[in-house]
């Protein structure tokens, strides 16, 4: 990654590199090259806001925040972001990384999808969630350099990304969409799931066993 017009490079550690291997047996051609772009994305992100992160924490989470879309990984009553946390959790504890920095990789991939919350907790939390937020739905798009982009479209590209992306999305959660309740991607499963209907807010609060006071 130096040839680069950033100071932003892939992490050469060990667990970096062991993350990389993971991520590559198990993930498709299209989810492998997406989660390097996120990295990069988010680790440019944080260079130009002068945030003080650690890359290689930071990598770890981008190289497995989907891993819970994945088959090997999948389970059948957790949202698919919690498996790919708790797969992060496993492989980081495996590797006798502290506690704390376990919970903060935890934390930015089971929070990846969620609007609102990440931009006020740690920095690899909050850059997890915008590295994935430009690649995925471009936000931030004209705010980012765009040698830089191009650059790194290039080195990892996006071929058919947003049909096939779709696709390979829902297909991670398609086998429990209730799981998706409360979350961006129930309106996925309406859409690509003939006659389904996610459950809102509203009809939940009405259903509520108790009864009203007197």
């Amino acid at each position: 990654m130096s040839n680069l017009s950033s100071a932003v490079v892939i992490p050469d550690s060990l667990l970096a590199k062991e993350a990389t291997d993971l991520l590559r047996e198990h993930s498709t051609d299209l989810l492998f090259n997406h989660s390097i772009r996120v990295y990069l994305f988010g680790a440019e992100q944080g260079l130009q806001q002068k945030l003080r992160f650690d890359p290689e924490l930071l990598y770890v989470a981008a190289a497995f925040h989907d891993f819970g879309l994945l088959k090997k990984f999948s389970s059948p009553n957790e949202r698919f972001e919690v498996d790919g946390a708790n797969a992060v959790r496993q492989f980081l504890t495996a590797h006798h990384v502290p506690e704390e920095r376990v919970q903060t990789a935890w934390e930015a991939i089971a929070l990846h999808t969620t609007p609102g919350i990440t931009q006020y907790m740690r920095p690899e939390v909050a850059l997890l969630y915008s590295g994935v937020g430009l690649d995925v739905l471009g936000r931030g798009f004209d705010q980012f350099p765009s040698e830089l982009r191009e650059e790194i479209v290039a080195k990892y590209p996006r071929k058919h990304f947003k049909e096939n992306f779709i696709l390979e999305y829902f297909a991670g959660f398609a086998h429990k969409p209730g799981t998706t309740y409360g979350t961006v991607n129930s309106s996925i499963c309406e859409r690509l799931i003939p006659g389904y209907k996610a459950p809102n807010a509203y009809d939940v609060i009405a259903a509520s066993p108790f009864p009203d006071s007197e």
